[in-house]
């Protein structure tokens, strides 16, 4: 119960002090769930992170539940799930009744704009971190590179982009491709 208590409380303060969404929380649990609580292992957390992606909602709000989930069942989905939104759903609640008041304030604007660098770097560190834990082979290097290049150049949706991983994936577990080789 003490656990299941303080995965709430972690999960309210990432989403109370994490501007810009699930990606910029991303490190934040990372963080907190495989660094400091050594609840999950970095690859479990990969692995979590893929199936959040994948499946429809919020990436923050599907991450914290899986995560709940993986370790206390289904009160710690329904946990985890809370902890993340009611931080949200409370300052998005308060700022909604004064946005009007704000909407033009030179002094709110300018906050907000200082605070988007804040935002790129929190996700850039995330990836920086995630990346470290991939294994070092040519066609993981080469599938993440191609993947930037068909969403960012390309403007190819990412749908088709994990509809394309996990058919490696599924490859790979039928024995088709062979991620170990040093050739790859």
């Amino acid at each position: 119960m003490n656990n299941l208590i303080r995965m709430f409380l972690i999960f309210i303060k990432i989403g109370t002090f994490t501007l810009g969404g699930g990606y910029a929380m991303i490190p934040l649990m990372q963080e907190e769930m495989v660094e400091k609580n050594k609840w999950i292992s970095e690859e479990e957390f990969l692995d979590i992170l893929a199936v959040a992606q994948s499946i429809p909602g919020a990436l923050a709000i599907n991450t914290s539940t899986y995560i709940g989930y993986n370790l206390f069942g289904f009160m710690g989905a329904i946990v985890g799930c809370l902890g993340t939104i009611l931080p949200a759903i409370i300052i998005m609640s308060t700022v909604s009744v004064y946005f009007i008041k704000f909407e033009n304030n030179e002094l709110m604007n300018t906050l907000f704009k200082g605070i988007r660098p804040a935002v790129v770097a929190l996700i850039l560190s995330g990836v920086v971190k995630l990346s470290k834990s991939l294994p070092k082979r040519a066609i993981f290097i080469l599938w993440s590179l191609g993947t930037v290049i068909c969403i960012v150049l390309l403007k190819i949706h990412p749908i088709w982009i994990i509809i394309g991983s996990a058919l490696m994936g599924y490859m790979k577990f039928k024995g088709e491709i062979d991620y170990d080789t040093k050739d790859n």
